[in-house]
């Protein structure tokens, strides 16, 4: 091949890997009608060899600073958005130079986030906004319609790379947001926009505009249909942080969740409530989630998940009726399924409640994911209150890990947990007995707190 030469390749949009030739499956990740055609420009080798011997050996520009004389204080390395929901997932704030990568689904909110953040941020703060899917007219009409204040914010609708760093460079604007990485793309390749090697080459750049000059970066990202950003992996690894916006399209509420932070935690989230004009922060998620649970009714039980530092008080709903079936269903929602068998199984074998001709469904209210090992109590109570169709009291909360062999293991933050449900107001908690050896039960005033050991326990307990 001669230098220069177009070379046609194709590339996985899932993982980033390379083939001279089409293939169905992708040979690294294994994922199915990936591989996308991309056409790249080789460096010459005479250019290559020439660039090599350019530079006499030991001689460089660059100028590297002791570790003990970077300043690391908070109020010079980060910046407070405002927004509090958004602060907790961050960390704390927006660190100066880093890069964020922002996902979700069509009509999640980003851009409404992100104009939000905007304009709290300008206040104090002068802001460059690049929008590649909009005009600039049309972010006027948001803006005016979330009544975010305007005036350091400046607007360009631009998706040429080397004109956005150019501007950036020039600006020195104090926060920057890219909406969206996929509208993007570089001349230098030959590649269509929303490409790998496009998404990769323009996320490179900003990424080194970012570090330079200490400005930190958004950047919108779109989703696959698995629900995880689209491009190649390779982008989430050099930005500092992944944050995904999830939320039902039927409900008004929005969960913010970092799936990877350099500079925090990956377990907080923040809660939002979509509303006409815009974005409304949810400070206080348990009573909003427990609003409307019914009263009275089998099958009922509240769990308390911790999301980070905040617990969060959560409605779990089981419904166990006769199956018209050979096989029983098995459903659940917002719990894994696999855990759900297991609990059944415990219950059958531990406690002496048989399920095996018997549809099983739970749902989890409010659109939260329960993966804490901590919910697997409540579950319990909620299927046994169903089965037996009696009502668990609705000031009852149920915290605890259930064990193959039927015992009641403890849990983390337990205080903690027992804090948001004195709080909203509940007077009973079902708790690990060995957790109450490390309490205070005379500081829960009101509470009633049940330790118990095993399964058998807690079920007397509702009954």
């Amino acid at each position: 091949m001669k230098d220069g030469k177009l070379k046609t390749v194709y590339v996985c949009s899932n993982c980033g890997e390379t083939s001279p030739r089409w293939m169905g499956r992708c040979p690294s990740c294994g994922e199915w009608n990936t591989m996308v055609e991309d056409v790249v420009v080789p460096e010459p080798k005479s250019a290559a060899r020439k660039a090599a011997g350019a530079r006499p050996a030991g001689v460089t520009s660059l100028v590297a600073d002791r570790l003990s004389s970077i300043s690391t204080t908070e109020e010079k390395s980060r910046i407070v958005t405002g927004i509090s929901e958004l602060d907790r997932v961050l960390g704390g704030g927006v660190v100066l130079g880093s890069v964020v990568l922002l996902g979700g689904e069509p009509g999640a909110g980003k851009s409404t986030l992100l104009l939000q953040l905007c304009g709290a941020i300008s206040r104090q703060h002068e802001v460059l906004y690049i929008t590649g899917e909009e005009s600039t007219r049309q972010i006027k009409l948001r803006a005016n319609r979330l009544k975010v204040a305007q005036e350091n914010i400046s607007l360009a609708a631009e998706t040429e790379i080397d004109e956005i760093c150019g501007l950036i460079e020039q600006a020195k604007p104090e926060l920057v947001v890219i909406d969206s990485i996929q509208t993007m793309h570089s001349s230098d390749v030959s590649s269509s926009a929303g490409s790998v090697s496009q998404v990769k080459e323009c996320t490179a750049r900003l990424l080194a505009v970012a570090k330079a000059h200490e400005i930190p970066t958004f950047i919108v990202g779109h989703v696959n249909k698995d629900g995880a950003i689209a491009g190649p992996k390779v982008m989430e690894h050099i930005v500092d942080t992944v944050l995904y916006f999830e939320g039902d399209k039927t409900l008004p509420y929005r969960v913010l969740r970092a799936a990877k932070n350099r500079y925090g935690s990956t377990n907080e989230i923040g809660m939002f409530d979509m509303t006409g004009s815009g974005l409304a922060e949810i400070e206080n998620p348990s009573q909003l989630l427990l609003e409307g649970r019914p009263l009275g009714t089998s099958g009922n039980c509240v769990a308390c998940t911790m999301e980070g530092t905040r617990p969060i008080l959560s409605e779990v709903q089981a419904l166990v009726t006769k199956s018209s079936f050979n096989v029983p269903r098995r459903t659940a929602s917002g719990f894994d399924f696999n855990r759900a068998n297991l609990l059944v199984a415990v219950l059958e074998k531990r406690a002496g409640y048989f399920f095996g001709s018997l549809d099983v469904y739970l749902n989890i209210v409010g659109g939260l994911q329960l993966d804490e090992t901590a919910c697997d109590l409540s579950v319990c109570l909620a299927m046994v209150s169903s089965l037996l169709d009696q009502p668990i009291g609705d000031k009852t909360v149920a915290i605890g890990e259930v064990g193959l062999g039927g015992e009641v293991r403890s849990v983390t933050f337990l205080e903690t947990r027992l804090r948001e449900a004195q709080r909203i107001g509940f007077n009973k908690a079902i708790v690990p007995k060995h957790n109450l050896k490390q309490l205070n039960v005379k500081e829960f005033y009101g509470l009633e707190l049940v330790g118990v050991s095993y399964l058998r326990e807690a079920i007397n307990a509702i009954k």
